[in-house]
């Protein structure tokens, strides 16, 4: 994956806001498909939480495939409007997720944010909340 350019989709799930809360990712080469999927419970949290830590989570797995270039996809356009200074920050729960975001980004060549629908998001959305399932399965 060394060069190539990457696509990361997440998304954050809460079964209430707050509630239990899962994240997930799907991580893409570009020109050969599907590379890597994650997941994880994470606990009690908010929806915009969640999609943070995916987003976290996505960009830790990805540096270590050391890409040309990343383009992160995300239905959460809270999310992306603030990483793209479209927002600001407000919440004191989501500015420290936001700066360490802000500074991992800065670690890729080139990175874009780029608002999706949730239909285009439906794999890492299954991922999110297969996590909150799968928590409670082993309760």
């Amino acid at each position: 994956m060394k060069g190539r350019a990457l696509t990361l989709r997440t998304d954050g799930a809460s079964r209430g806001n707050p509630g239990p809360a899962g994240i997930g990712a799907v991580i893409e080469a570009d020109g050969t498909g599907l590379a890597a999927e994650f997941f994880a419970y994470i606990g009690e949290t908010t929806n915009n939480v969640a999609e943070y830590r995916a987003l976290l989570l996505a960009l830790d797995e990805a540096e270590k495939l050391s890409p040309a270039s990343i383009t992160v996809r995300s239905d959460s356009e809270l999310l992306v409007r603030q990483l793209n200074g479209l927002y600001k920050v407000k919440s004191p729960h989501l500015k420290p997720l936001f700066l360490d975001a802000v500074r991992r980004l800065r670690r890729f060549p080139e990175a874009r944010i780029l608002h999706v629908g949730r239909e285009e998001n439906a794999q890492a959305d299954l991922l999110a909340n297969r996590a909150i399932d799968a928590h409670f399965k082993k309760v």
